[in-house]
């Protein structure tokens, strides 16, 4: 067990650390100080925010459609996620541009902000109360979203069966079929959406009933540039038209009276 020897008594206190000790393992640590005694939490971010995104796209919107609440003692409930209050003081200014919301500071990705919380901003965690998401990713197949480029992998037996048992409890726990037809359907739902696929016999997929349906903006954008240049066209023949209009009326008017002006 390594030991951080600090001086409280500097109000600029410092840490020595031992020797041979790697910054990245403190950064990757969040020391949680609770009265004289250091806790430490030990859950990844990146897979949690998976866990999330997961259960954004592929659960909620069904859950939402049957109107259903979730207990606060499921463990996919939003208030269950250790890193959901700092998630969602992230502010995305641009592309190359990450702002803090609790002390408004820019970081040029996401990466840099999330180290960011860890090393400025770990005492708002509420460790109490929450539980880490990235443990439920196993039931919720998060290696496939987090994988850009999925690589084919020998099935584990082992595996797929604790991953299956983990699945099926929390359809149990989220979703008890004595709360109701809604609750009976959701439970349904869950099985066939995650947990079927947890089987190396191979045909079921995960996320077969779908997901939440989401615009694409680049697709959004370059609809409302085309409707744009369409009512600038229209507006430039009809413009055109009317000015050819006028000019036919005027050389009437013009030829109209030269034939007056001629003597008879």
């Amino acid at each position: 067990m390594c030991l951080l020897y600090c001086n409280i008594t500097d109000p600029f206190h410092y840490c020595l650390l031992p020797q041979g000790y790697k910054e990245s393992e403190i950064a990757r640590t969040l020391k949680l100080e609770q009265g004289n005694a250091a806790h430490e939490v030990h859950c990844s971010r990146e897979r949690s925010r998976a866990a999330q995104k997961i259960i954004e796209e592929y659960l909620m919107p069904f859950v939402e459609k049957e109107r259903y609440q979730m207990s606060r003692r499921c463990r996919l409930h939003s208030d269950n996620d250790l890193y959901g209050d700092q998630e969602q003081h992230k502010i995305r200014v641009d592309v190359n541009e990450w702002k803090c919301g609790y002390c408004r500071k820019s970081f040029y990705e996401e990466k840099y902000l999330d180290q960011h919380f860890d090393n400025r901003h770990y005492d708002l965690l509420n460790v109490s109360h929450s539980r880490c998401l990235a443990d439920v990713c196993g039931a919720l197949h998060c290696d496939l979203v987090m994988d850009s480029t999925p690589r084919k992998t020998k099935c584990n037996p082992a595996a797929a069966s604790r991953n299956q048992h983990l699945c099926e409890s929390l359809a149990d726990s989220c979703f008890p079929v004595k709360e109701g037809p809604s609750a009976s359907r959701l439970h349904e739902f869950f099985l066939r959406q995650f947990c079927d696929a947890h089987t190396c016999k191979g045909g079921q997929k995960p996320f077969s009933r779908g997901h939440r349906k989401t615009r694409n903006v680049f697709y959004l954008i370059v609809s409302i540039l085309t409707l744009m240049l369409l009512l600038l066209f229209y507006t430039f023949i009809y413009m055109h038209q009317r000015g050819m209009k006028g000019g036919t009326v005027q050389l009437k008017r013009i030829s109209k009276s030269v034939q007056k002006k001629k003597p008879s």
